[in-house]
């Protein structure tokens, strides 16, 4: 980071201590990340997360920071009537000095700063389903923590973000307009969505009737956005919380099982190798009804392995709209980067659907196994 840049940050937020470095972190695609080390008079090193935000992907940021403070702050009073420690298992907003959960530098760049989380790491990859295990407990935890927040003082900072409504209409014109003129290569994929459109209005359909409630959802449900206790590799944090919004609690669900239940990469070439791991997805189920179940509806359990194959279904659709339309949302590292995603979410989609029985049972056996009645 340039030092005229460092300097100004100094001067905007509200840091405590001397500062000693600025380092960066690499492990985000959106936003540029950084840690900066202070020294207290004590003697104690105090860190802070400071990042700049991506204001091309996030076009509304201050409503983003509003989402993000008054979940922060709702998370940090239940932490700390709970007893727990508000240092490690929640994030806050460190405020600039202007009172504002932001600062935008001289050159209109947009920054704010969090505590930085200690003694804990992320995951990249489920290793194991203990890790998965642990990550839905956190998650879940995260679920059950806001199930009473105002939903109505929550923007929706994108629009549609997991309506599949919506995604289904966006993918039929992706086709219609056929912009990059590749339709042809795809026409079994196509005919694979086309095929499901009844299954992309199940959800949204039982939230227009009031038989799913609107809830605060994190939207990016990913296994690096938990962090892990270095000593015990509980899962204590959830962090990145630039999606959050009102949304579907099933929308969180099932894409994390998309993302860890899956036996291959996301871009597996050879579809042979993908599978839903059921082991996996018994784990990741335990784990979050273990925090979540209670502050779930009947309705909402029982959508638990439907979920999982729908958010399936809309991951492909969006690979496979973008590889229609000349690949303009998703970095690609080829020209059929998109279609060869699409093809491996499709492959766990009718893997999903030969074992949508026993994913429902294995619900149903955790839901006994931790006395969940509904």
């Amino acid at each position: 980071m340039d030092n005229s840049i460092v300097t100004e940050l100094l001067n905007a937020f509200q840091f405590e201590g001397e500062f000693e470095k600025s380092s960066q972190l690499h492990d985000g695609h959106i936003n540029n990340t950084y840690v900066f080390d202070f020294r207290k008079e004590s003697g104690k090193l105090n860190k802070y997360l400071v990042q700049e935000l991506n204001t091309y992907v996030f076009r509304q940021p201050e409503a983003l920071m509003e989402n993000v403070m008054g979940v922060t702050s709702y998370m940090r009073e239940y932490v700390k009537k709970n007893g727990g420690d508000i240092e490690r298992e929640c994030l806050y907003v460190i405020p600039a000095k202007s009172g504002k959960p932001y600062y935008i530098d001289g050159e209109n760049r947009f920054w704010r700063c969090y505590n930085f989380i200690s003694g804990a790491h992320s995951c990249q990859s489920v290793e194991n389903s203990e890790v998965f295990f642990n990550a839905a407990k956190a998650f879940g935890k995260f679920q059950c923590i806001l199930a009473d927040y105002p939903i109505d003082s929550l923007s929706e900072t994108i629009p549609n973000f997991h309506n599949t409504v919506s995604r289904f209409a966006d993918f039929k014109k992706a086709v219609a307009d056929n912009l990059s003129g590749r339709a042809a290569q795809a026409k079994e994929e196509i005919e694979f969505v086309l095929k499901r459109e009844s299954d992309c209005s199940v959800l949204i359909d039982m939230l227009n009737a009031g038989e799913l409630p609107l809830r605060v959802t994190h939207n990016d449900t990913k296994l690096n956005n938990v962090m892990f206790d270095n000593e015990t590799n509980e899962g204590i944090c959830v962090v990145d919380l630039d999606t959050v919004m009102p949304g579907l609690s099933l929308y969180d669900f099932g894409d994390s099982i998309r993302f860890g239940a899956n036996t291959a990469a996301e871009d597996e070439k050879d579809v042979s190798k993908v599978s839903l791991s059921l082991e996996n997805f018994k784990a990741y189920t335990l784990g979050y009804l273990t925090t979540a179940g209670e502050s779930l509806t009947k309705n909402e359990i029982e959508q638990l392995a439907f979920s999982s194959k729908l958010m399936t279904l809309e991951c492909g659709m969006r690979f496979l709209g973008d590889f229609i339309n000349g690949d303009t949302y998703f970095k690609t590292e080829y020209p059929e980067h998109n279609l060869v995603r699409c093809r491996t979410q499709f492959a766990l989609v009718a893997d999903i659907e030969k074992k949508i029985s026993e994913m429902q049972a294995i619900v149903c056996d955790c839901c006994k196994e931790l006395g969940i009645s509904k």
